[in-house]
């Protein structure tokens, strides 16, 4: 069944978005996009005048039967997830709310995923299609609102995690799925260099994770999914029950743990291959993902953090912090990579307005 937005909930500002992008590129005059700030401390420094989006929000349509949502970009993130859990649904990404806040439009372009990620798939999994503005003012539409869509060449997934860059995202359509039965949380005295050993046991005996961190002492497991496989699951894994397990993860999500509220030193995010032991660096570590995400506080120079982490077929973000000298916040691309990243700013953004500098200090 389709539930469309009420009229008090919805505001269509496509217009006049179009006229101030379409301004900016007749004047060459750089836009700084933002809703409500929540991701402004992530990527580089970014420039321009503002162009808040966070006034074009409201649900489009939502239809629980088809496991899909599509949405107004500014609409904050609490508001669409109360939406869903009515229907007993979710995003399967579990985007952070920094700072408590943020619009799914930030979730998108941000293409930043919590605890259940390695589980459930990465925001680009979830995006099914979106609406844009690009950097001439033009409307377009790429994807759609069903699974199966391969009609064309979807440029809807680069906009998951482009920062903006790419365009100024309008709606977004999302795939959504149930949410379990029940959770719970499960605390192991092991290891950290044994946490996906740990994980791929407990999930080749077929027990429900939806996330596995390791936190320097002990392994936190949780649990997602009907009542009896949820108990099944603990009898099989063992190890103790928290008594904060959901806020745990919550906490971890969006960053409200005690290990990401120092301010010093850097904290670096490092993405690796599953079964990958985390780089030999210094400083403080957090194991996410079952070790596929490791958070890294080190004082360590920015090119022995990246080529420690290259070496073993990642990359490393610089999240929060300065280094000496002054590094980019993202890993340099390879040529290749770096070559499409190009092509596509060129054919999207021509004159180089929408968040210039923010994913790609070239770019």
């Amino acid at each position: 069944m389709d539930h469309p937005a009420s009229s008090a909930a919805s505001v269509d500002e496509t217009e006049a978005l179009t006229a101030r992008v379409a301004a900016a590129a007749a004047a060459r005059q750089p836009l700084r996009l933002h809703a409500n700030n929540s991701k402004a401390f992530y990527g580089n420094p970014g420039g321009g005048d503002p162009l808040d989006v966070s006034g074009h929000r409201g649900l489009i349509s939502y239809q629980p039967t088809e496991l899909m949502v599509t949405v107004r970009a500014g609409t904050p993130l609490r508001e669409l997830e109360a939406e869903l859990a009515a229907a007993g649904q979710m995003l399967p990404f579990e985007p952070p709310h920094f700072g408590g806040g943020g619009s799914i439009g930030g979730a998108v372009a941000a293409g930043l995923a919590g605890p259940a990620r390695p589980f459930r798939g990465a925001v680009r999994d979830a995006l099914l299609g979106v609406r844009i503005l690009n950097g001439r003012g033009e409307v377009l539409r790429f994807g759609g609102e069903v699974v199966k869509n391969v009609a064309g060449y979807d440029l809807s997934r680069p906009m998951a995690g482009a920062l903006g860059t790419l365009g100024v995202l309008l709606d977004v359509s999302l795939k959504v799925v149930p949410q379990p039965e029940v959770e719970a949380t499960r605390t192991l005295e092991v290891d950290a260099g044994s946490t996906w050993q740990q994980v791929h046991a407990a999930l080749m005996a077929g027990c429900p994770i939806s996330a596995a961190v390791h936190d320097g002492e002990r392994l936190h497991l949780r649990l997602s999914g009907s009542d009896s496989g949820v108990r099944a699951a603990t009898r099989q894994i063992g190890g103790d029950t928290p008594d904060d397990g959901d806020a745990f993860w919550g906490a971890l999500r969006d960053h409200t743990l005690g290990f990401f509220q120092e301010s010093h030193p850097p904290l670096w995010r490092l993405s690796l291959p599953p079964a990958t032991a985390a780089p030999e660096l210094p400083g403080a570590r957090l194991l996410d993902w079952a070790g596929q995400q490791v958070w890294l506080r080190s004082d360590a120079p920015a090119d022995q953090v990246r080529a420690a982490t290259e070496t073993l077929g990642g990359h490393a973000t610089l999240w929060r912090g300065q280094t000496e000298p002054a590094a980019p916040a993202f890993h340099p691309p390879s040529p290749g990579v770096a070559r499409l990243n190009r092509q596509l700013k060129e054919a999207l953004d021509p004159h180089h307005i929408l968040n210039p500098g923010r994913f790609d200090p070239a770019l």
